[in-house]
């Protein structure tokens, strides 16, 4: 029988509604599971277990009432520490930050609480969200539950690792060029880039999203349906649209898919990646889908532009603060921000026009496809102490040519499972869709998920 805790969010609901399940046993399980599990993975920051415990309490007596609040009423959920919750500092990830508790919600936590979800807990992030991996200079270590000696991933570190060692059903991340899809894809779990817009976020920036990290595509678009109401706080965010996010029924017979196995920019792609995600795109083909292999669409420039132009950001950000707190960053960040100290105006306005290069590139491949099939990443998770993939500050961004793409193209994306290494890491295939089709990329996910291969057990650490 499968515990409370693994339990997805859509099972969890309907044994609430039978009465099979309270609330209350349910984070019960999951404070069990965490209080087992966390001291390996350090996956958490400020954990609430009475407020928790108060929470799910209120949310028994609505289901005993036959009055549920929502969709996610009494279901245990985390959110990602840059995401403000009332009273509970939030550190950005850095030794660097003051401790001030937020004065309000943010717009998933609002939409959470207004369906009666239980937020138990934060989850961690590395300094200012700056790096693909768990390595932080205020939160410890965090580690991948399928190997502890492998990063999680980043920066929705933390949200990766908590989905994957069943720290519940639901996860809440950011994403700027890969930090909701990397934890995903290196933790086996599914993590949606919704389109730009789609989930409100406060405050917004160009290119950065909220995403759910959930271990089933019917969670993920469960809980992007909670997360995509309105706020009036983001003026980036696109009209209310009336989605059901149930529909997740695809026949992919007639459906028009690219394959792109390499962007020939950035780290190479390991052999077991091109495997995995190749005998992904052969299963699409084997099901009715015309799958074409496309050229790389993002160069070097691309890359390196937006790079530069993250680095002076991140430069203006740090040098503003005093020289104690300067002190505190982790230093592979302060080097790679402090390098653009001397870059011209020109260079930096030559960076920034990358996102509309990038951007017209991605949605050019969209206009003749319906769907992109891709890897997450060109390697699987790498050791956990290493800050960056490469080793070297100086290269930051070498990992990210597949998930960049899309945040700045505005499209959704979407890391599902496909495979595993020889060391028996997880592999994760990136679906992207066309501008506003979120609903549609997770249904192509969720027609995956039933065309591959039965999944291994969950890791037990």
């Amino acid at each position: 029988m499968t515990e409370l805790a693994d339990l997805p969010a859509v099972d969890l609901v309907a044994a609430y509604r039978a009465g099979e399940a309270s609330p209350v046993e349910a984070i019960d399980a999951v404070l069990a599971r965490v209080d087992s599990r966390e001291p390996k993975l350090c996956a958490l920051y400020a954990p609430d277990p009475e407020g928790a415990r108060a929470a799910a309490r209120a949310s028994e007596r609505r289901w005993r009432a036959g009055e549920p609040a929502g969709p996610l009423d009494g279901v245990p959920v985390t959110v990602k520490e840059n995401i403000a919750t009332k009273g509970t500092p939030v550190p950005q990830g850095t030794a660097a930050t003051e401790l001030i508790p937020a004065t309000e919600d943010a717009p998933a936590p609002v939409r959470l609480r207004e369906g009666g979800a239980v937020i138990f807990a934060k989850t961690t992030m590395p300094d200012y969200g700056m790096l693909s991996s768990g390595a932080s200079s205020f939160h410890h270590l965090s580690r991948n539950p399928w190997d502890l000696t492998r990063t999680p991933g980043g920066s929705s570190a933390g949200a990766g690792a908590a989905a994957a060692a069943g720290y519940g059903p639901l996860h809440v991340g950011t994403d700027i060029g890969g930090s909701v899809r990397l934890p995903a894809g290196w933790c086996g779990v599914v993590g949606l880039k919704p389109s730009f817009g789609r989930i409100p976020v406060s405050p917004p920036y160009p290119g950065r999203v909220i995403g759910p990290l959930t271990r089933t595509v019917a969670d993920a678009a469960l809980l992007t349906s909670v997360l995509s109401a309105p706020d009036e706080r983001d003026h980036t965010a696109l009209p209310p649209a009336d989605v059901d996010w149930t529909r997740l029924d695809r026949d992919v017979r007639g459906l028009r898919i690219a394959l792109l196995l390499d962007h020939r920019v950035g780290l190479p792609v390991e052999p077991a990646v091109t495997a995995a995600v190749t005998a992904a795109a052969q299963l699409f083909a084997s099901a009715g889908a015309a799958v074409e292999p496309i050229d790389p669409f993002l160069s070097r420039e691309m890359l390196d532009g937006m790079d530069l132009f993250w680095r002076f950001r991140s430069f203006t950000d740090i040098s503003a603060l005093p020289a104690e707190r300067r002190a505190k960053i982790l230093p592979g960040i302060a080097q790679w921000a402090t390098s653009a100290e001397e870059v011209s105006a020109a260079e930096v306005f030559h960076g920034f026009s990358q996102m509309d290069a990038i951007s017209v590139a991605a949605n050019r491949v969209a206009r003749d496809f319906d769907y992109v099939l891709s890897p997450v990443a060109p390697i699987p998770a790498f050791p956990a102490e290493q800050a960056y993939p490469t080793g070297d500050p100086m290269r930051a961004m070498e990992h990210i040519a597949f998930t960049l793409p899309y945040n700045m193209s505005g499209q959704p994306a979407v890391s599902v499972n496909c495979g595993w290494t020889p060391e028996g890491l997880p592999i994760g295939l990136q679906i992207a869709g066309k501008r506003f089709d979120d609903l549609g990329t997770l249904a192509l996910a969720r027609a995956y998920e039933q065309l591959r291969p039965a999944q291994r057990p969950w890791p037990r650490l």
